[in-house]
């Protein structure tokens, strides 16, 4: 008796489940769609407020210089290759 009264109520929680869903989920989506939209539409302008005049150019990141000939000497001795038919 105990397990079919857990499988009356199992299927009655699953099936309510099921049609809560269906009323919901189009709801949570369109909200969804709308606030991504709303976001996209303010990195947008906030792009195009922050833009720079047409011929600027920006550097953020120049790396450090290095000298090329301590990594030549570390290196060793160089051979030329010839290639043998």
């Amino acid at each position: 008796m105990g397990l079919l009264k857990f499988l009356l109520v199992t299927i009655c929680i699953l099936w309510v489940m099921r049609y809560v869903f269906r009323l919901l989920l189009p709801v949570m989506l369109k909200k969804m769609a709308a606030k991504f939209q709303q976001q996209a539409t303010q990195q947008y302008h906030q792009k195009q407020y922050y833009s720079r005049p047409e011929g600027k150019i920006h550097v953020d990141y120049v790396p450090p210089k290095v000298k090329e000939t301590k990594a030549a000497d570390k290196a060793g001795e160089f051979v030329d290759f010839e290639e043998i038919n």
